[in-house]
């Protein structure tokens, strides 16, 4: 008896469904996600296995790095308001004014490295413009005029006045190749104000089996 052929048709899958879910998670993404400034001091940290995940709020980060050959120290704050009120009472110390504007603006601004003398110049600029590197020559922070030691305390002490539940948090980014005696220094001034506890920034590292 003869056998009946099947006809064997190509299977086919409809993927119309599955793009649309793919265009529609990628345009999701692309419409969230916050592009990441440039850093007006890129440095390198050293690596290490420890891992301690820093603070969101509450949090002063002081940035040294090299730029251009030279030695610069970079100050930054996480919270807004603090921010604000920190510009207020440096400007009361070094007898500077400053628009409600520039105020605004400066709130936004998450790090920086200037004289306060010349924040007005760096407030005006935009942010493309203002982070690039090399333009911001650092905080001073010798001993005739430490602005970094100044901006540390006023720091604190907005923060004391804004009510905030807990002292500020510090931490140190240092460039893995910065020379020790640099890092030092903002250590020294640091525990010059009582802070003997603060954060290192580290990049991460395997485990050494």
């Amino acid at each position: 008896m003869a056998k009946i052929k099947m006809s064997k048709n190509a299977a086919s899958i409809d993927m119309t469904a599955m793009c649309d879910v793919a265009f529609l998670l990628l345009t999701f993404f692309i419409l969230t996600a916050t592009a990441k400034s440039p850093e007006a001091l890129p440095v390198t940290t050293p690596a290490s296995t420890v891992e301690v995940k820093l603070p969101e709020t509450g949090l002063v980060t002081l940035t040294i790095g090299k730029s251009e050959g030279k030695d610069k120290v970079f100050f930054g704050m996480k919270d807004r308001d603090i921010r604000v009120k920190t510009l207020e009472l440096m400007a009361a110390k070094y007898q500077l004014s400053f628009t409600p504007e520039e105020t605004a603006q400066f709130s936004l601004i998450e790090e920086f490295g200037v004289p306060v003398e010349a924040l007005k110049q760096i407030i005006a600029m935009k942010a493309v413009d203002r982070n690039k590197e090399g333009l911001q020559p650092g905080i001073p922070l010798d001993s005739l005029n430490n602005q970094l030691k100044d901006w540390i305390y006023t720091a604190r002490q907005a923060n004391i006045e804004l009510g905030k539940d807990k002292e500020l948090d510090f931490a140190i980014k240092g460039d893995a190749k910065q020379e020790y005696p640099k890092i030092k220094k903002v250590m020294d001034i640091l525990q010059d104000q009582k802070i003997n506890s603060f954060n290192l920034v580290t990049g991460s590292r395997g485990k050494d089996f």
